[in-house]
This record gives C-alpha cells, structure tokens and sequence, in this order.
C-alpha cells in the first residue's frame, strides 16, 4: 500500500477480509449488514461488522480492533467511516465489489481524485499460495474425488438427478469431516458440502450450469457433473466435472466430440509450466478444438483459492506469467447443437510444471457406466 501511495483500504469483499483476517460466515449484504475491513499502510486495522456477529468476530478476526454496529442504532456501520479515513490522501476500494450502498457513501464523503482501487494488490497477494493454502487444496482435492467417485456409482438408469446429488453431498461431507477431524483444530469450519449439484442428463446435457432436478435417467443417455461450486472445503475452493454416459451412448457420435474435449485438456497441460503466459494455455487448446472444426471456446481456465475466480484466467488477453505455487482449474470442452462434453481440473503449479489436485479418471472406457 505505500509503495502505490494508498494510505487506507477500504476491503468489503468477502474473500478478502477472510483472506486477510480470517472472519467468514458473517450476515452482509444479502441482510443489508455490511462488513468493512480497514487496513492503513501504518498497518492498523479496523472491522466494522454488525453486533449481532460480534461474538464470531471477536473469536475469529485477527485484527487491531472492531468496531461493531447495530441495526438502526446512531449512524449505524457509517459512524466509524468518517474517523478512520480522515487523514488519509489515498483512499482505496474494490470497485468491483464494494455494495452500492457502501460505495454512495463513500463517494459523498471522498473526493473522487481521492479514490484508488485496491484489487490489483490483493490479487497479487494471493496468486501464489502459502505451504497452508496448498495444504488445502489437496485436502480439498480428496473431497473433490470422493463426491465424483460417488456421483459415477449413484448414476443410472431409471435415477432420478437428485439421487446423484444427495450421494455426492453425503461423501463429500463425510470425507471433509474426516479431514477436518486430522488436520484442523478449527471446530468452527463446517464440513458440510454446499452449492447446489450442477448436472444435466440426456436432453439437458447443453445446459452448461443446470441443476439436479427431478428427471429420470435413461440408458444411452450423456450426463455431466459439475464441482466447481461444491468443491469448498474449509473455504478453499476448485474446478472439477466429467462427462459420464450410462452405457454406450445412443449417438455414437458423441465419443468424438467427448475425445477432441480431453485432447483440448491435454493440449492444455502439456503447455503448462512456469514461466509460460496464461494466455498460452488458452490457445493450446482452443487450437486443437477449432482444428476439430468446433467453434472457438470460452476460457480454458482460471486461478482458484479463497474464491471461485483469481487472477489469472486462462483465456485470450490475460498475459499474467505462471509461477510455482498458483492453483489452476483447466478445462477441456466441445459444445455442438445437442451435446456438451467437458472435462475439467485442478492443479497445482511446481517448479518444473503441475501437480494434479483431482484424480478422477476421464479414458472414454472409464467414463461409459
């Protein structure tokens, strides 16, 4: 902060006030509490959070001080604004994720030329991670794998989606308590999955982010399963999802389309290594899926950790240089008029290339039930 002339941050995004003070799961905007964490380039720091999570607060924040607010009291989560950036010539925000609320107040009591954005810094922070951030990502790899190896065992015919759903929350859940009954003294940090199952079966199976519903499974039928929101344990998140078929597939000719999908993944990693650019990545396989005569696809991938989107992403433009210790969801995926395959993990990056986090087979031989 005072290598770039900020003299306060202002930190409302979620992430990273956990990142930085390890508070999470406090009520904000969704409740219309806001929850403002203070950082000075003197290295002081203030929460403002609401009363009513005080208790969780003051157990888990490490911070100088917390300020907290009630709802409908004096001035509210405003009255430590004023007195916190007073002195300051720089203020800095997150643009992109300060509420609207909180970014109209400041705005009536910042001048504008004042204002600076602190979101490059802290994705800068966090693209290369600690030997714990690690730690966790192969922890959450293990939870990752246990909800694919049973979401394969609960698909077949005459399931409904939902049966698949329940079987992956229960093992992921289970696996996650075990690891956190070895590894972690944090009897606070849930162990159970959340996020809603993304799946799609037979005719739904283009639907990239569809959820488990009540549609029953046939024989023949393609079916895709998506962890990308449910891989998240003790708050460290990944890319993972496969495309499965429950028996041989009723249209031959979506093998093709399933093996062009994991030769873009390869074509992908063998790119992958320090020192290379995000956006190399990227073209690597985009190249083998429009010499396929696909059309040219979204985002090969992106960073992962504290949150479900880092910096960099794998995609055209971002000329971010891969290092040893960034977590990376890659992907490979073909899309045409009535099907979608897509493969997808996530790896940790070494000083020599990539250590995979999720294992879960993806031969054409493994992935027909």
């Amino acid at each position: 902060m005072d290598a770039a002339g900020i003299d306060v941050a202002l930190i409302t995004d979620d992430d990273n006030v956990y990142y930085l003070t390890g508070y999470y799961d406090y009520l904000h905007m969704e409740f219309g509490r806001p929850t403002i964490l203070v950082v000075s380039s003197a290295g002081n720091s203030l929460l403002i959070t609401p009363t009513i999570d005080l208790t969780k607060a003051e157990a888990e924040a490490r911070v100088d001080r917390i300020a907290a607010w009630n709802d409908g009291a004096g001035n509210e989560w405003r009255e430590e604004l004023p007195g916190a950036i007073k002195s300051a010539s720089k203020i800095a925000i997150e643009p992109d994720h300060m509420p609207p609320m909180v970014r109209n107040y400041v705005n009536g009591i910042v001048e504008t030329d004042k204002l600076g954005n602190v979101t490059p810094l802290l994705a800068e922070m966090r693209m290369i991670k600690s030997g714990e951030e690690l730690q966790l990502a192969r922890h959450a790899g293990q939870v990752a794998d246990a909800m694919m190896a049973a979401g394969r065992l609960a698909i077949g015919d005459g399931v409904p989606e939902y049966e698949v759903a329940i079987a992956t929350s229960q093992a992921g859940t289970r696996k996650a308590a075990e690891l956190l009954d070895a590894h972690y003294k944090d009897a606070s940090m849930s162990p159970n999955t959340h996020f809603l199952q993304i799946m799609a079966s037979g005719e739904t199976i283009t639907k990239t982010h569809h959820r488990a519903s009540t549609r029953i499974m046939k024989t023949g039928e393609p079916v895709f399963l998506c962890f990308c929101g449910m891989t998240n344990f003790h708050r460290f998140k990944l890319g993972f999802d496969r495309t499965f078929w429950i028996g041989e597939p009723a249209d031959p000719t979506e093998k093709d389309v399933y093996e062009v999908a994991v030769a873009s993944q390869k074509a992908a990693l063998d790119v992958l290594r320090p020192g290379v650019t995000a956006e190399s990545v990227h073209a690597a396989y985009a190249e083998v899926i429009q010499g396929a005569g696909y059309e040219y696809p979204f985002r090969c991938g992106r960073a992962t950790g504290f949150s479900f989107l880092e910096t960099p992403q794998l995609v055209t433009g971002d000329t971010t240089i891969i290092q040893p210790g960034m977590v990376l969801a890659v992907d490979g995926s073909v899309t045409v008029d009535t099907f979608r395959a897509q493969v997808g993990d996530s790896f940790i990056i070494t000083d020599d290339g990539w250590e995979p986090v999720t294992t879960s087979p993806k031969s054409l031989e493994e992935v027909i039930l």
